[in-house]
């Protein structure tokens, strides 16, 4: 399987199951959505922000077909303007590349440094897909399953209605 060990290794730990789909790469939604068509499962859109002092960093999970309203995100953390992370944040606090983001990337995290915003339409979902930290695979778990998860890993997360 395609995607780091230790992922999968806290999943078996955890008992989660999950489905495991191999695909070309697919670095962007429009991408991903050719190889998503047969999932049974919410489609995940993932974002990575650094406040305007860069000592703040947040991922941002939404529905594949939402826009985010960046502003009344800035306008309830506080934390001035937000802008995309680098690659080099990116690797440096999720130990992804771009084209891969994903919640999974948190277990790269050692310090949870990550503040994690889920859209709140995505508990509607039973099961949400996304990228093993490879955009050449997905996978597929319940949304239960991704909150034992992030409950188990320690970052800070909260639901928030996103949405544009």
């Amino acid at each position: 399987m395609r995607g780091q060990p230790e992922l999968y290794e806290t999943l078996r730990s955890l008992r989660i199951e999950y489905e495991y789909y191999e695909h070309p790469p697919v670095p962007t939604i429009e991408a991903a959505l050719e190889q998503w068509r047969d999932f049974d499962s919410g489609r995940c859109k993932n974002i990575f922000f650094r406040n305007h002092k860069g000592n703040r960093h947040y991922l941002v999970i939404l529905d594949h077909r939402q826009q985010l309203n960046i502003h009344d995100l800035e306008q309830r953390l506080r934390q001035g303007k937000l802008t995309f992370a680098s690659e080099k944040r990116l690797m440096k606090w999720l130990g992804l590349a771009p084209g891969s983001v994903s919640p999974f990337g948190l277990i790269n995290d050692t310090e949870k440094h990550v503040h994690l915003f889920i859209e709140k339409s995505l508990l509607n979902f039973e099961r949400l897909a996304f990228h093993p930290n490879v955009n050449t695979a997905s996978l597929v778990i319940s949304t239960k399953d991704l909150i034992r998860f992030l409950d188990h890993h320690g970052n800070s997360y909260e639901f928030l209605d996103l949405g544009a």
